[in-house]
């Protein structure tokens, strides 16, 4: 009995701590992305050119992939994320003092790169925590990324309307973060290095019964991205809103996200997986279509409640599907979907600002809608 209750104890405290770590990494993000548009404004950059440096954050992601993999495979998933959480926290602090282009891609990679060693290893934990549980806890951890992201967005909005700087704005979440890292880390669980994964998780590409899937998570990650990185500069130039304002409909759009992954396996339960991809795709075509017609802050802001409804599930369902697979195992599966929609992550948003240079941020919004039509389309030929 009292092992029970010691093998519980230690149970709950290793998904309180990983709890954490996921918390680090979305409060960490969505802290940078609240003062993207005053971090543009600094740098005096156009869409196109803050476009193409937004592209150096998914590039160190995607570059750093088969790293990971590799250091997985040498050392605790716990070690990696402790690494990576304290090299994330750090970089997350020197975007405010970029003086110039060069100096922001460069960061931004490094970003890019620091994210996914504190992701891939924190989801690794994950799994591994979720094998002390008899329910399922994947899905609460997620749904905590998204408060954490919330909570950013919220004091981003905080500091924007008091005037503080980007650079002391995310210095000071960088040193909170740092210290949550530390105190949490010995209570994370102690595990040995995942050997198996080491080659699989280096860019592996899904099989054809697959592509699917992978179009799927692609469609909704190049969404999401997208209205991390543009929610707010859609609201100062189509919407003419204020930067407070700007930063509110980004917290409103991370809100909804976290709502929908709340109350998601509930939805499921109800509709089954592949109805709610649908929902979820003709949310995100409504929700910016409503967004781009009717560019108006309350309009708007309704149309990005949609979007983030839209967004919330689609990865960990599709991700859910995919792991019946009886071609490939679950791990080989999870990191070949994962690679094709991380370049809809890395490739989309760069685009949207190319588009708006061409055109206006309406058109790459109209763009971004048929997303959530592609997502309808390919839905249709799944089995559940």
């Amino acid at each position: 009995m009292l092992a029970d209750i010691q093998n519980e104890t230690d149970a709950r405290q290793y998904r309180i701590a990983i709890s954490v770590f996921f918390f680090i990494s979305g409060l960490g993000y969505s802290s940078w992305a609240s003062r993207i548009p005053s971090i543009k404004q600094q740098l005096h950059l156009n869409e196109a050119q803050f476009g193409l440096v937004l592209l150096a954050l998914p590039i160190g992601l995607m570059l750093t992939m088969p790293v990971t993999g590799k250091l997985l495979g040498l050392f605790s998933s716990r070690k990696i994320m402790v690494f990576g959480a304290m090299v994330f926290n750090l970089i997350l602090s020197l975007p405010g003092f970029t003086t110039s282009i060069w100096q922001l891609a460069l960061v931004l990679f490094c970003f890019g790169s620091a994210r996914n060693l504190l992701n891939l290893s924190m989801n690794a934990q994950a799994v591994q925590v979720q094998h002390l549980f008899p329910q399922s806890i994947m899905t609460t951890f997620h749904g905590i990324w998204s408060v954490a992201g919330f909570a950013g967005a919220a004091i981003g909005y905080l500091m924007v309307t008091m005037n503080v700087a980007p650079s002391y704005h995310l210095l000071m979440v960088s040193v909170l973060l740092l210290v949550f890292t530390m105190y949490y880390y010995p209570k994370t669980l102690p595990d040995e290095p995942v050997k198996e994964t080491v080659k699989r998780a280096a860019f592996a590409l899904p099989d054809k019964s697959l592509l699917k899937y992978s179009l799927i998570c692609f469609a909704c990650m190049a969404t999401e991205n997208t209205m991390y990185d543009w929610s707010g500069l859609y609201f100062e130039k189509i919407v003419g809103a204020s930067k407070p304002t700007a930063v509110a409909a980004f917290g409103i759009y991370m809100v909804a996200m976290t709502t929908g992954r709340f109350i998601g396996d509930r939805l499921v339960n109800r509709l089954g997986i592949k109805s709610m991809l649908m929902y979820s795709g003709w949310f995100i075509l409504t929700g910016l279509l409503l967004a781009i017609v009717l560019p108006y802050p309350f309009t708007a802001g309704i149309g990005f409640i949609f979007a983030g409804l839209g967004v919330a599930c689609v990865v960990p369902l599709v991700f859910s599907l995919a792991g019946r697979s009886k071609s490939t195992n679950s791990g080989q599966t999870l990191a070949s979907i994962s690679t094709i929609g991380y370049l809809g992550f890395m490739i989309v948003p760069p685009l949207v600002g190319l588009v708006a240079q061409a055109t206006s941020l309406r058109w790459s919004f109209a763009i971004m809608a048929l997303c959530g039509l592609a997502i309808v389309a390919l839905v249709k030929g799944l089995k559940e």
